[in-house]
């Protein structure tokens, strides 16, 4: 908010400079953004007056004037504008002088008359945008003033930047408030007369109690003088505001809006047809506002309307329709007090942010509307003349905003500013912010005045304590903390190298919403219930992830959108599901539990568990005319895999057959650590990539991080001096067996001396009956205190064979 200076020590004058001004304003919470000076930089001009005019001989657009510039003697000066005429006070630059553009205004000849200097117009010296003609300044202006003088230009434009909840500063009155808080001096309230009734002319006003109107005045002011100009004081206050000059009764309302914070509108009652009502606007309603905009209006938005439909819309803009003009002679004026909880949004809405509407959507003084429109009356009769008829003042006390008494604890105040003032001092900081209080046992019992939106709890009242003490009074005192380093297991494999390991092997770590679509989540994991979000950002990411999946396909799209056509992409972070969702995860929760501590969880039954998910797709590694370049599949993504478990000193993983829907049938397998599991890694169902519109298949794989984290400490163990022996073995076994299955019955057979089992050979086809596969297994035996006999060699051979017939039917083919 932009305001002048002078106008604010008009309501509070403390006894520091313009920089001590800014500081305390700044150390108040109302930051100040710049401060400028009122003046433009232009030297050398003077109030001057037309005494005669002339048409230039050789041109027709200029005029040759005889001007009164205060000296001695008239100059002469060429002038092209159109409203200039003997008489006409206005704004000369003299020669010598200097314009804002820093242009140097020296004696010259136009036409061949010569001219001693240019009469200006306001915004040839940046005063306004105003172009149609020169200054035109008020008859009483003494000639050979200096202009900065006469228009006390030698002012300070201070900009702050306020908070959203600080709509009581949105005014000149506003900022004094608190001014004279921090100062203790008393604010100098500018008198307002009631303005006695002259002539019995109203509009009937009917308000809707659906709507966001609680209270409504207004009043008729007749016989109006037509074109009236507004005067230069008012314009250049507004102008220093950042408020274009329009029209009188326009100029008016927002002059009224800058000091008082209450926004008001000027309707032509001429214009007018029937009553005023103030209700919802219905199906099929349109308004063009005062800016030519054709608007279709909502159900539940509040309108200003007449007997014909709207002409406003409630606390944001008016309409076209019943705009006032230099011929009005009637006005209407209304000042009204509109619910910020019901007009919030609608600006954005309708595309109409004006200053009324950022007011109303802060909270404006419930206690000012009278006030507001009584100040707007007596400056336009000062204007205009005209006559005033009765106000008409509407209010629903049900719905007006109450401020509800709050206790403020001493011993609270002290431990949240960290100092413990004087009872008396906070008493009377109060008592200045116009905050009703009263001393009690614990503290103080406090009720905010009527236009304190933002004082509701007890920690906005401290808060005002310390805006008005200052809150570079506070001490700088350093909070005490002793640390407590948590133990780190020595077993544990941080997510860290987890991650750096991945970055070694060639992923590229990716971060993405925890939010996703919700028909995207269902066609990814169907048979988990995603957790809608009650407020979401956007239509599009309205539920919780169930998976980490879903986002690293939309990732490699995009990718893929973009001519890249090989990645491997990561993610860590968190899935979330109910309580009595994810079966397959239960058993790793409760495994967790009494280890290393589950997942997070909370009462409201939703379950957030930490996972890491990858995507493969295209090659792994770049064109080379020496090397065949491999793609990806299950078995490369399974490699980073087993990489990965490599880090978990003591983590057996084992493959297991899974139905994930996500998954292609036959490309797919549950991971388990110790029977309990853990994740999944598989291509993706080509049903999938048919419905998800990819052109190419990734590979992916997702698990619990719990899961690499539940390491042993290693043991070292002295290698074995004997020699190792291979034992090749030849298995015909139906094809539904697995490799995982097999390995599993042969080292529960010989767990000392199996060193390793390695599946080199899987076969089905020609000599191998229907429903059957052949397995070729190498057995690597070693003993650690003698060299293995083959005697002792072919029994443990032997018995492993007869475990796998038993167990899987297995034949041992010759």
């Amino acid at each position: 908010m932009k305001f002048s200076e002078k106008w604010l020590r008009e309501w509070v004058n403390p006894p520091v400079d313009t920089q001590g001004l800014g500081e305390q304003l700044t150390f108040m919470g109302l930051e100040v953004d710049e401060i400028v000076s009122a003046a433009p930089d232009f030297k050398g001009v003077v109030v001057a007056r037309i005494v005669n005019i002339q048409q230039h001989p050789d041109a027709d657009r200029l005029r040759v004037c005889e001007v009164d510039c205060g000296a001695e003697e008239l100059i002469q000066v060429i002038c092209g504008a159109p409203n200039a005429r003997a008489g006409l006070t206005t704004a000369l630059a003299q020669v010598g002088g200097r314009m804002p553009d820093g242009t140097k205004l020296k004696k010259a000849k136009l036409r061949g008359q010569v001219s001693m200097g240019m009469l200006c117009s306001a915004a040839e010296l940046g005063l306004s945008e105003e172009r149609d003609g020169i200054m035109e300044l008020p008859d009483d202006a003494v000639t050979g003033t200096d202009l900065v003088a006469y228009l006390e230009l030698d002012d300070s434009i201070i900009d702050i930047d306020l908070t959203p909840d600080r709509g009581d500063c949105l005014s000149i009155r506003g900022i004094a408030r608190d001014l004279c808080a921090r100062n203790d001096l008393a604010l100098q309230v500018r008198e307002i007369n009631e303005t006695p009734v002259e002539v019995d002319d109203q509009h009937s006003v009917v308000v809707d109690g659906q709507s966001a109107c609680v209270r409504f005045t207004g009043r008729m002011l007749t016989q109006l003088t037509p074109g009236c100009a507004t005067p230069g004081w008012m314009i250049e206050r507004l102008r220093r505001a950042g408020v274009r000059a329009i029209s009188p009764a326009v100029d008016i309302t927002n002059y009224v809006m800058q000091e008082l914070g209450q926004p008001m509108h000027a309707f032509d009652a001429d214009k007018l047809q029937g009553g005023i009502q103030v209700r919802l606007a219905r199906a099929g309603e349109r308004l063009v506002l005062l800016d030519g905009r054709d608007v279709a209006l909502d159900e539940d938005t509040t309108i200003i309307a007449d007997d014909r439909g709207p002409i406003g819309i409630a606390g944001i803009m008016g309409g076209e329709s019943t705009s006032v003009d230099e011929k009005t002679t009637r006005i209407f004026f209304e000042s009204a007090l509109f619910l910020p909880e019901i007009i919030a949004g609608k600006p954005r809405r309708y595309a109409s942010h004006t200053e009324s509407a950022h007011r109303f959507e802060r909270g404006v003084d419930p206690a000012g509307q009278r006030e507001a429109l009584e100040y707007a009356t007596g400056l336009m009769r000062a204007i205009a003349g005209g006559q005033a008829g009765p106000i008409t003042d509407w209010q629903d006390d049900a719905r007006m905003p109450a401020r509800l008494d709050v206790l403020v604890r001493r011993a609270r105040l002290q431990r949240v500013l960290g100092i413990n003032p004087e009872v008396a001092t906070v008493s009377m900081i109060f008592t200045r912010l116009g905050i009703r209080n009263e001393t009690t046992a614990d503290g103080w019992q406090v009720s905010a005045p009527s236009y304190r939106y933002d004082l509701a709890i007890e920690e906005d009242y401290i808060e005002e304590v310390a805006r008005i003490l200052g809150y570079d009074s506070l001490p700088r005192t350093s909070p005490t903390y002793r640390p407590v380093l948590r133990a780190v297991p020595e077993s544990a494999v941080s997510p860290m190298a987890t991650k750096r390991l991945l970055v070694n092997r060639g992923y590229q770590e990716v971060v993405t919403y925890s939010f996703v679509e919700a028909a995207r989540q269902e066609l990814l994991r169907p048979d988990l219930k995603a957790l809608p979000l009650a407020n979401p950002i956007s239509s599009e990411l309205g539920v919780m992830r169930t998976t980490l999946v879903g986002g690293l396909v939309s990732t490699m799209q995009r990718n893929l959108s973009r001519q890249i056509s090989s990645m491997s992409l990561f993610e860590t972070g968190l899935r979330f599901l109910s309580n009595n969702e994810g079966a397959s995860t239960a058993g790793l929760d409760a495994y967790l539990s009494a280890d290393h501590g589950a997942d997070l969880q909370s009462d409201t039954g939703v379950q957030q568990q930490n996972m890491i998910a990858g995507l493969v797709v295209g090659r792994l590694s770049a064109e080379n005319w020496n090397a065949t370049v491999r793609e990806a599949d299950f078995y490369s993504i399974k490699a980073d895999l087993e990489a990965m478990f490599s880090q978990a000193n003591g983590v057996s993983i084992a493959y297991v057959p899974t139905d994930l829907a996500m998954l292609h049938p036959g490309q797919r397998a549950g991971m388990e650590v110790n029977g309990v599991l853990v994740g999944y890694v598989g291509a993706l169902n080509p049903a999938l990539q048919q419905s998800l519109d990819l052109s190419v298949m990734p590979v992916v794989f997702e698990l619990s991080l719990h899961a690499l984290s539940l390491a042993s400490v290693p043991k070292a163990k002295p290698m074995s001096k004997f020699p190792q022996v291979r034992r090749d073995l030849a298995l015909l076994v139906d094809e539904s067996v697995t490799c995982q299955s097999i390995i599993e019955v042969i080292r529960e057979q010989a767990p000392a001396i199996l060193q390793d089992v390695r599946v080199f050979d899987v076969y089905q086809g020609e000599k191998v009956a229907e429903g059957k596969k052949s397995m070729a297994l190498g057995l690597i035996l070693q003993g650690f205190s003698r060299t293995l006999e083959d005697a002792e060699v072919e029994q443990v051979v032997a018995k492993i064979v007869a475990a796998l017939e038993i167990a899987h039917g297995a034949i041992l083919r010759v």
